[in-house]
C-alpha cells in the first residue's frame, strides 16, 4: 500500500532509521513526504543528506505530520510527550514503538481521545526482516490499522494482537534473535570443533537457521 500522508518520525536510531528506509525502498512513501527529528541536530542533517527526507524539531514533526511515529526509548517517552502535547491534535494518528507503555498512559499525555497504535518490531527490521506485532488503541480505526500496516509491512512481517499480549510479544520476537545468535554460535563453535573455519562454520550455521525458517514459513 502507497500512503499519502506526511509521516513524521521522533526519534532517528537504528529502528527510526530502519522504518524510514523500508518506507522508501518499498516506495511506500516519497521522501518529501517523511518528517524526522532526533536528540543530535546532526543526526537529523545526516538522515537528510542520505535520504533526501525532511528533518526539524520533535514540535515541527509532530504539528506537520499525519501520522506521528514514536521511535524513542520508553523511560524518556513521557519527556517527549509532554514535549509535544502543544502540536499534537486529534486529528493525528499516534504510532509508538515504545515497549512496555500501554496506549493509555500515552493517550493521558496528549488530548483524549487520541487515535493511537502500538507497535512492537524487532532488531531485524534493520535488514527488512522484522517481526512485528500491532495493537489498537480504542480509538484508532480500520484506516489507521492500514497505515500502520504500510509502515511496518515495509520492513518485514506484520501481525494484529490485543494490546496485552504486546508483552509476549516482547519476550518472543523482540528477544528472539538473541537466542537465535546464540544458537547460530554454537552451531558454528562445534563446526569449528571438528575442523571447519570460523567463517566457513559461522555462513553455514546462519544459513541453516535461515533456510530452516524459510522452510517453515513456506
Amino acid at each position: 500500500m502507497v500512503t499519502d500522508k506526511t509521516l513524521g518520525f521522533i526519534g532517528a536510531g537504528n529502528m527510526g532509521e530502519a522504518l524510514l528506509k523500508g518506507l522508501l525502498n518499498t516506495k511506500a512513501a516519497r521522501p518529501e513526504q517523511i518528517l524526522v527529528s532526533a536528540r543530535r541536530p546532526e543526526r537529523v542533517q545526516e538522515l537528510v543528506r542520505a535520504y533526501g527526507v525532511r528533518g526539524g524539531e520533535n514540535g515541527d514533526v509532530a504539528r506537520d505530520a499525519d501520522v506521528v511515529v514514536l521511535c524513542v526509548k520508553p523511560q524518556i517517552l513521557d519527556q517527549i510527550l509532554r514535549g509535544i502535547s502543544a502540536d499534537v491534535s486529534r486529528e493525528k494518528l499516534i504510532v509508538s514503538i515504545a515497549a512496555g507503555v500501554p496506549i493509555a498512559a500515552i493517550e493521558r499525555r496528549l488530548h483524549p481521545p487520541m487515535r493511537i497504535v502500538r507497535a512492537m518490531p524487532n532488531t531485524p527490521a534493520t535488514v527488512g526482516a522484522a517481526a512485528t506485532a500491532l495493537a489498537l488503541g480504542e480509538h484508532a480505526t480500520e484506516a489507521d490499522l492500514a497505515t500502520a500496516r504500510t509502515i511496518f509491512d515495509s520492513v518485514g512481517l506484520t501481525v494484529l494482537l490485543e494490546e496485552s499480549q504486546l508483552d509476549a510479544v516482547t519476550g518472543l520476537s523482540g528477544s528472539g534473535p538473541a537466542y537465535l545468535f546464540l544458537i547460530i554460535e554454537a552451531l558454528a563453535d562445534a563446526g569449528v570443533k571438528v575442523g571447519l573455519s570460523r567463517r566457513a562454520s559461522m555462513q553455514l550455521a546462519a544459513q541453516t537457521v535461515l533456510g530452516s525458517a524459510k522452510l517453515l514459513i513456506e
